[in-house]
């Protein structure tokens, strides 16, 4: 077995899909998730960030390890890893759709509604995406493949997030007609019908070639008992954290300072002549409501600084 396997470009491109895939559903739960269950499912506060914040602690530590477990003890004729990414695409796009429709429930149905399918939605994205990040592990044993693998990936982020961010609520408000409700079901249906495609794009166009030896077997509590000796990935858990209570923070938060602070006529006489340019050249689903634009535009030059910082 060849360890230092060079990695094909389809391989590269392929494998990165399945990142761009996950990231349409994590950008959008970032961007979106509290403000779609607050301004536009109709959730009181406390009872949406209830459910978020319960059902994220479950995804963490539970569903998290469990399937971190059950992947590495994966065996089958397609690798440990690909299996999951084959099973879990179609259910994951299915639920994805599911978890922002706006079903014609009680308040009390609706919170049901919303608890399941977050709950679904967080479990199937585990169960896809944490075998999906493993895979990149034995696609190949040589490091300059791996490191180019993840320049690909990082690409497919950028990519996803540019759209989810920028172009996302202007498209909602454009597919709706201005009902936000209607608008990002449709949005989600395509989101769901392409991250499908291209997670099934990713297991059929990678391959396992890496097959660790297994030269002791480990129970589930003894790997954890490892986990909590392990200073570095304690560590490591403890930054990854923050960064990730900082990205849904801020994240989280701005669709709703655009909404609910910002001044619409004074946001219209500032981009006013940008958004004419960009009808000028056929580029129209900004609309006309300020809002959305500023929101989007906003957020793409903070992205595409975040690029340049990277870069340098």
């Amino acid at each position: 077995m060849n360890n230092e396997h060079k990695v094909s470009l389809k391989e590269k491109i392929g494998y990165s899909l399945g990142d761009l895939s996950a990231n349409l559903v994590f950008q959008t739960l970032v961007t979106y998730l509290a403000y779609f269950y607050t301004d536009i499912y109709g959730l009181e506060t406390n009872d949406a960030s209830l459910i978020i914040f319960i059902v994220g602690m479950l995804a963490a530590f539970a569903f998290n390890p469990i399937v971190g477990a059950l992947a590495d003890r994966t065996r089958s004729k397609w690798g440990k890893f690909r299996p999951w990414i084959l099973f879990t695409s179609v259910p994951l796009g299915v639920v994805a759709l599911l978890a922002f429709r706006t079903p014609d429930f009680s308040y009390a149905g609706k919170v049901v509604y919303a608890a399941v399918t977050y709950t679904l939605l967080l479990l199937l994205y585990a169960a896809n995406n944490l075998p999906y990040a493993a895979l990149s592990g034995v696609i190949t044993g040589s490091m300059k493949e791996r490191n180019s693998i993840s320049s690909y990936r990082f690409v497919a982020v950028m990519f996803a997030q540019f759209f989810v961010q920028v172009f996302m609520l202007p498209i909602i408000q454009y597919a709706g007609n201005g009902n936000k409700a209607v608008g990002i079901e449709i949005v989600m249906t395509y989101l769901a019908i392409i991250g499908t495609v291209m997670l099934l794009i990713t297991f059929f166009t990678t391959k396992e070639r890496v097959i660790p030896t297994v030269e002791q077997k480990s129970s589930f509590k003894e790997d954890l008992g490892d986990l909590m000796k392990n200073r570095p990935w304690i560590i490591m858990l403890v930054l990854t954290t923050l960064v990730f209570i900082t990205l849904a923070m801020k994240g989280g938060s701005y669709v709703y300072y655009f909404e609910n602070y910002v001044d619409a006529n004074s946001l219209a006489t500032f981009i006013g002549p940008l958004l004419n340019s960009l009808k000028s050249v056929g580029i129209n689903f900004f609309g006309d409501d300020p809002i959305s634009a500023g929101f989007g535009l906003f957020n793409a030059g903070g992205i595409i600084f975040m690029i340049v910082g990277i870069s340098l």
